[in-house]
C-alpha cells in the first residue's frame, strides 16, 4: 500500500480525510513521521498556507505529501475569517472564542450568507497540484449540534436544516468542503 503523508496533528481532520480515502492508501500523521515541528503559516491565502506546510514537509522529510488549510469566509463579514479562521480570537484564542467573535460581529445582519473552502496542496516527487473544495450555506443565530469542531456548530449548508455539528460524521463526509477537495485529491492520486 501507497504511504503519504498528510501534514497535520489535528486529529479530527485526519480522521475525517482517512474516512473519505478508505483503503486507497496509507495516510501518515506528522507524529507518525516523528515531527514536532511547529510549521508557520503566514501566508496571506489558504492556498499559500497549504503549499508552506506540504513543501516543508518535503523538504525536510522527503516524503510525498499533501496538506490543506480550510477558511470560513462569511460574505457580510468581507469574507472574515478567511485565512484567519483557525486564530479569529487571536493567539489565546480557541474554537469557542472564534465563534463568539463571528457571532458577535454578525449580531443583527440579516445577510449570513457564508461558506467553507478547503484548498489541499500535493507534492508528489517535483510535482505540485491544488484541489479546491466549497460548500455553501449560512450561519446560525445560535449554536447547535456537538459533533466536529471549529465552526461547525455554527454552519448549515444550502438545502439542509441541520449544522454540521448535527449531523453524523459519515453525513457530514459526503457534503463537507474538505470531502470535496479530498475526493478531488483521491482521483488524482488513483491516477498517477
Amino acid at each position: 500500500m501507497e504511504k503519504i503523508v498528510f501534514a497535520t496533528n489535528n486529529l479530527h481532520k485526519l480522521e475525517e480525510v482517512r474516512n473519505i480515502v478508505g483503503e486507497r492508501m496509507q495516510i501518515l500523521s506528522l507524529s507518525d513521521i516523528g515531527c514536532t515541528d511547529d510549521i508557520p503559516e503566514t501566508a496571506d491565502t489558504i492556498e499559500g498556507n497549504a503549499l508552506i506546510k506540504a513543501r516543508y514537509i518535503k523538504n525536510k522529510y522527503g516524503y510525498d505529501c499533501f496538506s490543506d488549510d480550510t477558511g470560513l469566509e462569511i460574505k457580510a463579514l468581507n469574507n472574515e475569517p478567511g485565512v484567519y479562521s483557525a486564530r479569529y480570537a487571536g493567539e489565546n484564542g480557541n474554537a469557542s472564542k472564534n465563534i463568539e467573535k463571528v457571532l458577535s460581529k454578525l449580531k443583527g445582519i440579516k445577510n449570513r450568507k457564508a461558506h467553507f473552502r478547503t484548498c489541499i496542496a500535493l507534492i508528489t516527487g517535483k510535482e505540485v497540484h491544488l484541489f479546491e473544495g466549497k460548500i455553501e450555506g449560512e450561519i446560525m443565530e445560535e449554536r447547535k449540534g456537538f459533533s466536529g469542531f471549529g465552526y461547525d456548530s455554527i454552519f448549515k449548508p444550502v438545502g439542509s436544516d441541520l449544522s454540521f455539528a448535527e449531523m453524523g460524521e459519515e453525513e457530514k463526509n459526503k457534503i463537507s468542503h474538505r470531502a470535496i477537495a479530498v475526493q478531488k485529491l483521491a482521483i488524482h492520486l488513483m491516477n498517477i
